[in-house]
């Protein structure tokens, strides 16, 4: 067994402090999402983790890629039968994270989720590559197939059914906003001792800042 007790660094590039923040997490979100995509040790500052909970009631962990984001929320596009569309039809929440290591920074995002309206997703849809739009044809995402063979068949068959045609969006596959009701910042600080400022939604739609201890 590797003994991985040695394997840490110092965490020193920023702080974050109550007289620097933006008091909308939103805004704190666009500030630390445009350093992020600024930063060329971080090649994917959209990347994001959602996470869901599942019948089980184990949580189930993917990376996704933000597509927007507005005072409303955060939107990605995904399948709605595949594993985590079932699960937030279900609970209509999740958990979006964010980590740039290059900053040494994470957000992480509680939130109640709905679909988006269908003309914008068929928008998205038909800003993507053809072939990434054959591509959510094909896949019953998360369902069993018997093999890969199985896919490049059907995406062959599609190629030529919609060579000279636009692809219709799958009636299952869209976007979701997720709109936020607690939104963490993390700024990674000497000693382990980082700093975590949490936003909270309270129940006249105004946001209540603290620090939590690292």
């Amino acid at each position: 067994m590797e003994n991985l007790h040695d394997k840490r660094k110092v965490y020193d590039k920023s702080q974050l402090i109550e007289s620097e923040i933006k008091q909308n997490p939103i805004e704190q979100f666009r500030d630390w999402y445009l350093e992020a995509g600024e930063n060329p040790d971080i090649s994917e500052a959209n990347a994001m983790a959602v996470s869901t909970v599942e019948e089980d009631g184990c949580p189930r962990t993917r990376m996704v890629l933000l597509k927007a984001y507005t005072h409303e929320g955060f939107i990605f596009y995904t399948n709605y039968d595949s594993k985590k569309g079932r699960a937030i039809e279900k609970t209509h929440k999740a958990c979006l994270h964010f980590f740039w290591p290059g900053l040494e920074r994470q957000i992480i995002i509680k939130a109640e989720l709905e679909r988006v309206a269908e003309n914008l997703s068929d928008g998205y849809f038909h800003s993507r590559p053809k072939g990434s739009q054959l591509g959510a044809v094909v896949s019953p995402q998360s369902r069993e197939i018997p093999d890969r063979r199985f896919l490049e068949a059907r995406l062959k068959e599609l190629e030529l059914e919609y060579a000279d045609t636009e692809v219709p969006r799958p009636e299952n596959w869209g976007g979701y906003l997720a709109k936020p009701y607690e939104i963490e910042f993390w700024q990674g600080r000497p000693n382990r001792l980082h700093d975590r400022i949490i936003y909270e939604l309270t129940q006249d739609f105004d946001w209540k800042i603290s620090r939590l201890a690292p």
